[in-house]
C-alpha cells in the first residue's frame, strides 16, 4: 500500500466516482482502478461497493478513510519540519480568494508578503468558496481563502475569524452600527440577495429560519458590484460583511447595522492541500492573510471576531 493509493480512496470516496476522481487529478480512469484493486487484493475485502451511479464505501472502506487523511496530515508535518528556517520564498503562489476577501484584503496582503519575500511571485483567483476549494483539489490552487470549508482528507483548514453580516442600505435608510436591527424583522422586506447557489445565501436562508422567517428577494444578483450598486440605487436593502463596503459607509454612500436575533456570521478559513505536499511559501501566505484579517477587524474595517482572541 502506498501515499497515492491512500489519495485515490479520498477522492473516489468524495466524489463516488472513479471517472470523476480521474478527471479531478488529471490521472487516466484505468490507473485508478488498478490503484483501488491493489488495495483490495492487499487487504482482502472489498472497499467499494460498485452500482449504476458510481461508487460507494463499504464498512472496511468507510472505516479506513480518517486513518487515511491522518497518514496524509502526518506527511505534510514532516515535510514542514524539513523547510524550517527558509529565509526567502521563490517561485509561484496561486492563491484563491473570495469576491469580499479580494475587495479588502488583496493590498494589505500583497504589501506584506513582498516585504518579507519580494522575489516571490503571486497568482490570485477570485471565486465562490466551493470552486474555490474544489480548484484547490484538482492541483490549480496552492491556498485558498474560503468560508465554512469542512476539513477532510483532501484539504486542511485552518479558521482565521468569524465575520459579522450586516444589513446594508442606502444612505435614504439611515441604519446606524449603534442601532442593532432585530433579524425578524426582514420579514416581507424586500430585499437583494445572491441567488441559492451562492454560499452566502444558503447562510442568510439557514439564520432566516433559526428566526423564524424567510428571506424575499425582489432581485437576485451574485456580483457584489452589482449588489452594491442596486443598494445604492434604493433598489433595496442587502446583508453583507462590512469590509467591502467599508468606505461606502464611511463616506455616507451606504449605511449599515448589525444583525441580531440571531446574529448572523460567517467563518472564513485558509485551505491548504492535504494529499500533497504544502509549499511553504503557500503556508506563508495563509500566515500573513490571518495577520491582515487581525490587522483589519482591530482597525474597525472589518466586523468579526479573529479567533483564538
Amino acid at each position: 500500500m502506498d501515499i497515492s493509493q491512500l489519495k485515490t480512496l479520498i477522492h473516489v470516496a468524495e466524489l463516488g466516482s472513479v471517472s470523476k476522481a480521474a478527471a479531478r487529478l488529471g490521472i487516466a480512469q484505468p490507473a485508478l482502478s488498478r490503484q483501488i484493486r491493489l488495495m483490495e487484493a492487499e487487504l482482502n475485502a472489498p472497499l467499494f461497493t460498485r452500482h449504476g451511479r458510481g461508487m460507494v464505501l463499504t464498512e472496511l472502506g468507510q472505516r479506513l478513510l480518517d486513518p487515511a487523511g491522518e497518514i496524509l496530515a502526518s506527511l505534510d508535518k514532516i515535510r514542514r519540519l524539513a523547510v524550517e528556517g527558509s529565509t526567502s520564498y521563490l517561485g509561484r503562489v496561486r492563491v484563491g480568494v473570495t469576491p469580499t476577501v479580494a475587495e479588502v484584503a488583496t493590498l494589505p496582503l500583497v504589501r506584506a508578503i513582498r516585504d518579507a519575500h519580494p522575489q516571490l511571485s503571486l497568482s490570485f483567483t477570485s471565486g465562490f468558496s466551493g470552486h474555490l476549494v474544489e480548484w484547490l483539489k484538482r492541483g490549480e490552487l496552492d491556498c485558498c481563502v474560503a468560508y465554512d470549508t469542512q476539513e477532510s482528507g483532501l484539504v486542511r483548514t485552518r479558521a482565521i475569524l468569524d465575520e459579522a453580516l450586516l444589513l446594508v442600505g442606502s444612505s435614504k435608510q439611515r441604519l446606524a452600527m449603534e442601532t442593532p436591527v432585530a433579524f425578524q424583522s426582514l420579514a416581507g422586506e424586500q430585499l437583494v440577495l445572491p441567488s441559492p447557489a451562492h454560499g452566502l445565501r444558503n447562510i442568510l436562508d439557514a439564520y432566516a429560519s433559526r428566526a423564524g422567517i424567510t428571506l424575499t428577494s425582489s432581485l437576485e444578483v451574485d456580483s457584489l458590484t452589482a449588489m452594491i450598486d442596486l443598494v445604492r440605487g434604493g433598489f433595496g436593502m442587502t446583508i453583507l460583511p462590512l469590509a467591502p463596503i467599508h468606505a461606502q459607509v464611511l463616506s455616507g454612500a451606504l449605511t449599515a447595522a448589525p444583525l441580531i436575533e440571531p446574529a448572523p456570521s460567517r467563518r472564513v478559513l485558509i485551505a491548504y492541500p492535504a494529499d500533497r505536499p504544502a509549499m511553504p511559501a503557500a503556508r506563508f501566505v495563509g500566515d500573513a492573510f490571518a495577520q491582515v484579517a487581525s490587522d483589519l477587524v482591530r482597525s474597525g474595517r472589518w466586523a468579526g471576531r479573529i479567533i483564538g482572541d
